[in-house]
């Protein structure tokens, strides 16, 4: 991936607008991150207006999403949902058509959904506006639970800040998690934010801040070799197993069979890129038991099997110990 377009439309979200330049248009070399050719583009050059009121004045036409490797989809204002401009809807089905990458940032996800390009396939958008994109557009599995959905070679992320996780996902499939994580730090943001949208709808019974069970996926992490059970991290939050995979959706928004295996997935990502160790002891290290059962995981949830991800991202030294992966 080497170039980017960045689509912007009348009353387009600022915040989200930020979170694309600071993902994909900043100088990182430094850094060792390459660079991407970063453009924003809108259907006519000129001062596109914000829905806070000031304007940005883009110098690229729609020409260059034509062409780009990945192209970047900002939120649309609700008036504008019924009625998105075929221009922007034709350059959507064309990335899709030609294999680009595709990323939906918020309600950016409404103009996929409006060029045909999602029908069939898994989706997220705003928590708020899942019912509304639900019936306006059947055809799509939305899931409104997630911070971001991939599906194929289109991504769509929830509100706000869910973008940055988004592109964040995206970086990493792309430059792996060694620069990834340059990244996330230099954004002073998480490299890898575990859960989904329903930890920030309202809900009748929110967890008392004390209840939380941070303090037991912290030992879970630390323990990730080890066969780890829903018991048995149930019987160390002092719960029954079928409160504390209720209570543990609702914190982190997976269930905890899934966000340990994504823990695993994560720890084996940092060791085939620092370590040259063979695949069975990468597997019991990170609790799989065995690299049948790493490769099955690993294609599953990346799409690619453990050699082939440490073809292009290692960058391993004899006998080098990974280092601790958060939670």
């Amino acid at each position: 991936m080497k170039t980017v377009a960045c689509v912007i439309d009348e009353g387009f979200a600022p915040f989200e607008f930020g979170v694309a330049c600071e993902a994909f248009g900043l100088d990182r070399k430094e850094d060792g991150v390459p660079d991407f050719d970063f453009r924003v583009v809108a259907v006519e050059p000129g001062p596109v207006r914000s829905k806070l009121g000031f304007s940005v004045n883009v110098e690229h036409d729609l020409s260059f999403a034509y062409e780009a490797d990945l192209v970047v989809f900002c939120p649309v204002p609700r008036e504008s949902w019924g009625r998105i401009d075929p221009r922007l809807i034709d350059v959507a089905r064309a990335a899709v058509e030609r294999g680009a990458w595709v990323l939906s940032v918020c309600s950016g996800s409404f103009v996929l959904a409006a060029a045909g390009v999602l029908d069939g396939r898994r989706a997220t958008t705003h928590w708020m506006y899942a019912h509304t994109m639900a019936a306006m557009y059947p055809r799509i599995d939305i899931d409104p639970d997630v911070l971001f959905v991939q599906d194929g070679r289109i991504i769509t992320s929830a509100g706000t800040a869910a973008g940055i996780d988004a592109c964040l996902h995206l970086l990493r499939i792309e430059l792996g998690s060694e620069l990834t994580n340059r990244i996330a730090r230099r954004m002073v943001v998480p490299p890898q934010r575990d859960g989904g949208q329903a930890q920030y709808i309202d809900r009748p019974l929110p967890a008392a801040p004390s209840d939380s069970l941070a303090a037991v996926a912290d030992w879970a992490v630390e323990n990730i070799r080890d066969e780890l059970s829903v018991e048995e991290l149930a019987q160390r939050a002092h719960m029954s197993p079928r409160t504390f995979a209720r209570r543990f959706k609702a914190e982190f928004g997976a269930t905890p069979a899934s966000w340990l295996t994504r823990q695993r997935i994560i720890h084996a990502q940092r060791m085939l890129e620092r370590t040259d160790w063979g695949l069975e002891r990468i597997a019991e290290e990170c609790g799989f038991g065995s690299a049948a059962v790493l490769r099955q995981n690993f294609a599953r949830v990346l799409g690619t099997t453990p050699t082939a991800y440490r073809a292009r991202f290692s960058c391993a030294m004899p006998d080098a110990l990974p280092e601790a992966v958060p939670a």
